[in-house]
């Protein structure tokens, strides 16, 4: 987890902000938000595929250890 990325919490690891997330609510932070604009890519999709366990264990590992998903490393 990139350093102060969850300013709310003070979490420092996924964990940590899944912890934190589990007992409070944003209602506790509401004044500390900001309104937010994004689009939607509404064409994109997902396409699955079987993948042998030790070829997935080691995508997984190596998307942990790059910090990414497993989807975003196979790109």
């Amino acid at each position: 987890m990139a350093e102060n990325k969850s300013s709310l919490s003070g979490s420092r690891s996924y964990e940590e902000l899944g912890e934190y997330w589990d007992t409070h609510s944003l209602a506790d932070h509401w004044d500390q938000t900001s309104p937010a604009e994004f689009e939607l890519d509404i064409k994109s999709s997902a396409l699955y595929f079987p993948v042998d366990r030790l070829l997935a264990d080691k995508l997984r590992a190596a998307a942990a250890s790059a910090g990414d998903w497993p989807s975003t490393t196979t790109r």
